[in-house]
């Protein structure tokens, strides 16, 4: 537990940087996956740079500081690791194949199937806000998969599923959550995925160059800079104040598919992306409404629960 000083500005122009750090991975994923930099990566390999350089880049850091760690849940951590492996290497697939707008805003489902997936698995309650906010957020995936023959992207299928995988992710966060502290929960998260990324690897593993290199270690750096930002933003301001400024996302990945793919959202993509987001700050309201205002935060795990890649 954490008591910080609240500062609304440096929390939204934190919350902001974590934005730009991951839809930076976003689009080295991509980069990594075509042919941009010689023979694409498979996704299982892109997501092992992921986990690995951003485990060194953490436990650069825990080196550094040295925390006192206290016993970790097991169970919890795989369980929650191994669902955001599959869900971020889901992500890495996808943006491959459509664009990175497309991927981004569909992925932004995650906390309404987290939403979904409580009812039989924790035995929450949803009201009716709950359910009109999940019925506007899936109507907007809805127009982003395009389901007509001439249009449909079965690729997108992959971020759904990654926004489905990561919505049972949450599930694990939210068991996780105020039992451990955020510096921790992202060393073992990270120790994990690298694990569980180096053992899936083995069997897809081809030489990368070495600009497919440097930008593994980017990816992973990445993540970790955009992991620390977001939970130091989340201890200095309300979440839901916060979560809105964590759509940026969308708008840096379209950005940044643009500059370098060349690739501009489309009629659709932008509906849809609305749509969700419509749908996205719906629910976020209706949590901030019925949470309890403190000082006192887990700003680690509610970071996960907005921010679980």
């Amino acid at each position: 537990m954490i008591n910080t000083r609240q500062n609304p500005a440096l929390a939204a122009a934190l919350i902001l940087l974590a934005t730009v750090f991951i839809a930076g991975t976003t689009l080295v994923a991509k980069a990594l996956g075509t042919e941009a930099l010689g023979a694409p990566l498979h996704p299982l390999q892109i997501s092992f740079g992921r986990f690995v350089f951003a485990f060194l880049a953490i436990s650069t850091l825990v080196a550094l500081r040295r925390p006192r760690f206290t016993a970790p849940h097991w169970g919890l951590h795989l369980g929650r690791t191994s669902f955001g492996w599959m869900g971020v290497t889901l992500m890495f697939a996808a943006v491959a194949y459509i664009p990175l707008a497309d991927a981004t805003a569909i992925t932004f489902l995650n906390p309404v199937f987290g939403m979904l997936l409580a009812i039989p698995l924790l035995g929450e309650t949803v009201g009716r806000w709950r359910w009109a906010a999940a019925a506007i957020a899936l109507l907007g995936a809805m127009v982003l998969l395009r389901p007509t023959p001439a249009s449909f992207q079965p690729a997108s299928l992959l971020a759904l599923a990654a926004a489905a995988v990561m919505g049972l992710e949450l599930i694990f966060i939210k068991r996780l959550a105020g039992r451990e502290k955020p510096l921790q929960i992202l060393w073992f998260n990270n120790l994990l995925g690298s694990l569980i990324a180096s053992v899936a690897v083995i069997a897809v593993w081809q030489p990368p160059t070495a600009e497919q290199w440097a930008l593994m270690v980017a990816l992973g750096s990445m993540m970790a800079c955009a992991q620390g930002c977001f939970i130091n933003g989340m201890a200095r301001a309300d979440a839901s104040f916060v979560a809105p400024f964590s759509y940026a996302t969308l708008i840096f990945a379209a950005i940044y598919d643009f500059a370098v793919f060349a690739e501009a959202p489309d009629a659709i993509t932008v509906l849809g992306a609305v749509i969700i987001l419509a749908g996205a700050a719906l629910l976020a309201w209706r949590e901030g409404r019925q949470r309890v205002p403190t000082l006192h935060v887990d700003p680690g795990a509610q970071a996960d629960q907005d921010f679980s890649r």
